[in-house]
């Protein structure tokens, strides 16, 4: 999964990072497929260079690695609604079939309180701003859901002419990369499809892990498995996280999970899904 999510970014000049998975896929692609890729996060970092994943927005690492700090303003009025960023990275705790992000509130039956999350963060704006977004999480049906509890963030909202009415200049959500394959909007309804499988893992396995009737591309394709240099760089990154600085999955308004997924929490770089739907977690 985060190494598919980090050859995502081949090409990209500018990358806004979320933290948690998405900075994992991130800096892993400053290591393989892009040395030149700009991270840019929220706190006014351009630039960052981090030689271990940062804990948040606000970990020294980032600011001490940046080519330039700027305020947190100038960061959005300027660099992000200017259009000046390429690509947004995203995690979330419940998708839905047009990409839209809730990391809010999640309902957790009767008698039970809502499970509070971290809440938006600059997530909003990034998706509404970027010229793409890309999002990386676990799939299961308690993130893949039929029906969000809360819209935090707004994806292709109902359909592919709700970001245009709304005045949105981004393309928004383009792929969704998870730990089965990769989903993709539909060119014409804008909603998600599945479009490739990572190697061993089924279509029937990805539809029993999605909350509605997840349609399929007429092809699908199967993702390359990682190679000995992309699974040593991102084991270095990894080893490098020390336990001081807490570890790369940690839940922030970009990437929280419901509490109820705390079981889906950070697994071997080395994994990908058997025949079988063991956690073998690498693509």
């Amino acid at each position: 999964m985060e190494v598919n999510a980090a050859r995502a970014l081949a090409g990209a000049r500018t990358c806004f990072v979320g933290i948690g998975l998405p900075s994992t896929a991130a800096n892993l692609a400053r290591r393989t497929v892009n040395p030149d890729l700009v991270l840019i996060y929220e706190s006014g970092t351009i630039g960052s260079k981090p030689t271990r994943l940062p804990l948040s927005i606000g970990d020294g690492e980032l600011a001490d690695t940046a080519d330039s700090v700027v305020s947190v303003p100038e960061m959005f009025n300027y660099w992000l609604q200017g259009g000046r960023i390429d690509v947004g990275f995203l995690g979330a705790a419940q998708v839905d079939r047009f990409a839209n992000i809730n990391t809010t509130v999640v309902r957790r039956g009767p008698d039970r309180p809502e499970g509070r999350l971290p809440g938006a963060g600059g997530a909003p704006e990034i998706a509404a701003n970027c010229g793409q977004v890309l999002m990386v999480l676990r799939h299961s049906r308690r993130n893949f859901v039929g029906a969000l509890d809360f819209v935090t963030t707004l994806g292709h909202g109902s359909g592919p002419r709700d970001r245009a009415a709304l005045g949105l200049p981004g393309a928004g959500p383009t792929a969704v990369i998870t730990d089965l394959g990769v989903l993709r909007p539909d060119p014409v309804t804008a909603e998600l499809v599945l479009t490739d499988l990572h190697p061993g893992v089924t279509v029937d396995q990805v539809r029993q892990a999605t909350g509605w009737d997840l349609k399929e591309a007429p092809r699908i394709g199967v993702t390359a498995p990682p190679t000995d240099a992309e699974l040593a760089a991102l084991r270095a990154l990894k080893a490098a996280t020390t336990p001081e600085t807490g570890t790369p999955d940690t839940a922030t308004p970009d990437t929280a999970t419901p509490d109820a997924a705390t079981s889906d929490a950070a697994t071997s770089d080395t994994a990908t899904l058997d025949a079988h739907g063991s956690r073998k977690d690498a693509s």
